[in-house]
């Protein structure tokens, strides 16, 4: 068959190019406890749409850095019990979308939350205040700070495992049964999820972006969704004398170095021709998760619609 990567039986033993921070697990253990000392103020407000089955809320809490963000939030009119729930993420540069599209995972009798991620497409707000070059996306926003800590995706991340906590809490979630999914950047929020609220059931991320950076850079695929890595070296580091550290750092909010961190039953699915996230990108990451997983490959397609893999996850997010 026709080859954009590496050959089946290599992707499957891929361990990633982009360095690990020696690091990596202080930095989220501590990035995690600071999420947990944020007093969320979580606001429910009645939202625009009445749906026969459904019943819809504008759902807000305050982030890390003081950020209000903003997810949709649906729930079964009703209810018998406490109920699982599923968590939406959405694609690079997106929002939540409609409300209408939820409503198929209400009326299987789940409540469901889906995040505007800072800064992108939706409602929440980026407050972050940093130095270099933004034009071409988040990826490299906070880059040229002296921490880590400043990398816009840290943030994005830390949001996702938040939005998880409120969800848990809210009287008619089960919290032992919610689940996360998403596409592209919302399959790699899946993953982030996953791993810094390690109380998530179900993960099923899709063709998963921002994981290992360097793999990417190596292939020539710095375009497209990438493109602002081949951008900031060109502006900041045209002739790459700080490559190393430049990837190193990018590290940090690589999710396959997250993905050691997963305790969810993980479905994820990839198509052996993306050219936006490379089939080893998503390997890297795949290969390093110790939970129970499955992965779902369709060796003809790139980052487009899967066919069947809706009916796939609804199936799985079923046996939570």
């Amino acid at each position: 068959m026709p080859m954009l990567d590496m050959p089946l039986a290599e992707l499957k033993k891929f361990q990633g190019r982009n360095p690990c921070p020696p690091d990596m697990d202080q930095f989220w253990d501590a990035s995690i406890a600071e999420m947990k000392r944020v007093d969320a103020k979580v606001e429910l407000t009645p939202g625009p749409f009445s749906f026969a089955q459904a019943e819809c809320f504008d759902l807000w809490f305050t982030g890390v850095g003081g950020a209000r963000v903003h997810a949709k939030y649906l729930r079964p009119k009703t209810r018998a019990g406490k109920l699982p729930a599923i968590l939406i993420f959405h694609g690079y540069t997106g929002s939540s979308g409609d409300w209408f599209d939820k409503l198929a995972w209400v009326a299987q009798g789940y409540c469901v939350a889906v995040l505007d991620c800072r800064g992108q497409g939706g409602l929440s707000e980026d407050t972050g205040s940093v130095k270099g070059n933004t034009h071409h996306g988040h990826i490299i926003r906070g880059l040229s700070e002296d921490s880590p800590e400043k990398l816009l995706f840290r943030s994005i991340y830390l949001d996702t495992a938040q939005l998880a906590r409120v969800v848990m809490g809210f009287p008619e979630v089960d919290p032992t049964r919610v689940g996360a999914t998403g596409g592209s950047q919302g399959g790699a929020l899946t993953l982030a999820c996953a791993a810094l609220e390690p109380t998530v059931k179900f993960a099923a991320p899709v063709y998963p972006f921002l994981c290992d950076y360097q793999r990417v850079w190596e292939m020539d695929q710095a375009k497209d969704a990438y493109a602002e890595l081949k951008s900031y070296f060109q502006k900041f580091d045209p002739r790459h004398e700080r490559e190393q550290a430049i990837f190193t750092r990018l590290g940090y909010i690589d999710c396959q170095h997250l993905a050691k961190r997963i305790r969810a039953r993980t479905l994820m699915a990839v198509g052996l021709m993306d050219s936006i996230c490379p089939p080893s990108t998503q390997f890297a990451a795949y290969n390093k998760i110790t939970a129970a997983k499955d992965l779902v490959i369709y060796p003809d397609f790139g980052h487009e619609g899967l066919p069947g893999l809706a009916d796939r996850i609804s199936a799985f997010m079923a046996e939570m």
